[in-house]
């Protein structure tokens, strides 16, 4: 056991707080900015930001608009979640990165069916368990 006085004047208190946890915050903080960059994407699709008088939500199918809105909301949500680390922040990203290589697979119509952007969910989720297992390994119990 780590006398916590003199943990404080030897440095090994910065020790306890593990590289894993580190890194898992930081990996947490970067997907917080890529979720805020597509949510303001989504939103941009919608406003119509950047496409004339004629707005490309408006004439697209139905599927499309209701994707696109869903994005919009739950990227921004999920965006302010993982950056101050909630436990509920992983939870949306999770379910919105799920969604997303779901309606990319299942539903090539809406979105055109990109494999890349499946491929990224996976390895997104895949760096995200591996983190989150390691960090959670490091906390005494």
């Amino acid at each position: 056991m780590i006398d916590p006085i003199n943990a404080m004047e030897s440095g090994q208190a910065a020790d306890r707080d593990g590289t894993w946890t580190s890194w898992f915050v930081l990996f947490l903080r970067t997907m917080a900015g890529v979720s805020l960059a597509k949510g303001l994407y989504h939103w941009a699709q919608v406003v119509g930001i950047g496409q004339g008088p004629f707005s490309a939500f408006e004439v697209s199918s139905t599927a499309w608009q209701a994707a696109t809105m869903y994005f919009a909301v739950i990227d921004l949500v999920a965006a302010v979640g993982l950056w101050l680390a909630a436990a509920w922040g992983g939870v949306v990203w999770l379910t919105a990165t799920i969604s997303m290589a779901a309606i990319e697979l299942l539903f090539p119509q809406v979105y055109g069916g990109r494999f890349l952007v499946v491929a990224v969910d996976f390895a997104m989720l895949g760096v995200y368990f591996v983190l989150a297992i390691a960090a959670a390994r490091e906390r005494p119990e």
